[in-house]
């Protein structure tokens, strides 16, 4: 144990590639190997560099003198130049052109991006491995039929597989969210303290193609096919407001599943994964808690509204640059994304080791059958010469008495009493054999398979993609 705080996303929830991802080691070390590529390209494009020079930078990109850090921001109150120093200091020839034209937010911005970029490549493919889950799944009881719920009062029924397909939509909505803020996700590229480029302008003699050519080099060698086309000293807040947004959307969709599961379970019809030797509760030892769908519905409160930060601090950028969104991007970005990826680690979880308890669903379906079965029952005594006004209040009205016998304990008597009405025309028996609840699920078999066929080319090779990322 240490004797210091510990962000319980770290210590608890994440997972060991987002947590490696977001460490302090991956930031500086990409800082680095950003200054090396500009010591490259500015090479490259004719500034007196060697390449001797950039050689040394590369080859000390990973050995970081954290205590050289520290020693020497505490001096200069500056985590930047810090890392400018203990860099020079560590690669000597080429410590007085590191950082050439640059600005702080050459490195900051620009490995943030690379950062958001690969977290959100790897939510991309947990979003994925839940889907897939779910489509097994919804496949798996694509026609086991189960009460619905509107208001969470009972309703028509459905089928387990189809409610299953309502889920996967809404994460299907959330991987779009990630496309869509992967396929927008600019470099900043390097343009000076306020996005003007001047320094580079006097660097390179007034020739503006051999900046662009530097910039357009430089997103490529990280990855990115172009730059925002124009930028104060920073890339554009609303890039993060975009992102966090994306996280937002799927903390709602995982807290929504969560808590249909919830309920659910406390009705016993479904019920997330339990160890064999997992306690319930520390004193009610028969517990049987649905701690893991619980745990979403938590974290996915936090992100949420952790996600308003970026809004704000996107509103709040005065004209080229201001400082009051470092402190809080610092947090808030980082740990939406360390919060996502907790949350879906425990959506894969579960989606994996979801349990059906079919007779339990069976009999819950069964208790209010007759009542879900009372248009079609209306509508054969209507065939057998009934009048549908009066017939339908004689169902208002057994049904309501049926009701009230539930209430005070007793169990469904709809159709015995419906039988007894000389003007309803059927016999309970007549009644029951209309009452396999296959007939009532409507399209629900269909609309899952077509909706399976729809995304199988998203699923395919899920779990192969999954296993091979790597930091």
């Amino acid at each position: 144990m240490t004797d210091r705080y510990e962000t319980p996303l770290s210590s608890r929830y994440a997972s060991d590639y987002m947590l490696r991802l977001f460490s302090a080691d991956t930031r500086y070390q990409t800082w680095r190997k950003l200054w090396t590529a500009l010591a490259r390209e500015e090479m490259k494009l004719g500034l007196p560099i060697t390449q001797a020079q950039v050689d040394e930078l590369e080859a000390h990109q990973t050995d970081i003198d954290y205590e050289c850090v520290r020693q020497r921001e505490k001096e200069v109150r500056h985590d930047v130049m810090a890392h400018v120093y203990a860099y020079g200091k560590a690669a000597p020839s080429a410590a007085g052109i590191i950082h050439l034209g640059a600005t702080s937010c050459y490195v900051t911005d620009n490995a943030d991006l690379i950062l958001y970029r690969d977290a959100l490549r790897y939510l991309r493919e947990e979003l994925i491995g839940a889907l897939d889950n779910l489509a097994k799944f919804a496949e798996q009881y694509r026609d086991t039929p189960a009460l619905g719920y509107t208001h969470y009062q009972p309703a028509q029924p459905v089928t387990i597989g189809k409610r299953a397909t309502l889920w996967m939509q809404d994460f299907w909505t959330d991987l779009r969210e990630v496309d869509f803020a992967l396929e927008n996700i600019r470099f900043l590229g390097c343009r000076g303290t306020t996005g003007t480029e001047a320094s580079f302008l006097d660097l390179f003699d007034g020739d503006g193609e051999k900046i662009d050519a530097m910039n357009r080099a430089l997103a490529e060698d990280f990855g990115f096919t172009e730059c925002f086309d124009v930028c104060g000293q920073t890339y554009p807040r609303k890039t993060d407001s975009r992102i966090l947004n994306a996280l937002s959307s799927i903390a709602q969709s995982a807290c929504r599943m969560a808590t249909d599961i919830r309920l659910l379970q406390h009705d016993r019809q479904v019920e997330e994964p339990f160890e064999k030797n997992q306690i319930g509760s520390s004193a009610m030892a028969y517990k049987r808690n649905p701690m893991r769908c619980e745990r979403i519905c938590s974290l996915a409160r936090y992100l949420m509204a952790d996600a308003l930060n970026a809004p704000l601090t996107a509103s709040a950028q005065w004209m080229e640059r201001t400082l009051d969104d470092s402190a809080n991007r610092r947090i808030s970005i980082p740990e939406g994304f360390l919060c996502a990826d907790a949350i879906l680690r425990l959506v894969k979880n579960v989606t994996d080791g979801l349990h059906v308890n079919e007779k339990i669903v069976e009999k819950t379906l069964r208790e209010y059958l007759p009542f879900s079965a009372t248009e079609n029952l209306l509508m054969e005594a209507v065939k057998r010469g009934g009048d549908r006004q009066e017939l339908h209040e004689i169902i208002r009205r057994c049904s309501m008495e049926a009701t009230a016998r539930m209430k005070d304990g007793g169990e469904c008597d709809l159709l015995a009493r419906l039988a007894e009405e000389k003007q309803f025309g059927l016999t309970k028996a007549e009644m029951e054999a209309l009452l396999d609840p296959k007939l009532y699920t409507g399209r629900c078999g269909e609309q899952v398979t077509r909706f399976l066929a729809k995304i199988k080319p998203l699923l395919a090779g899920a779990e192969k993609r999954a296993d091979s990322i790597e930091l």
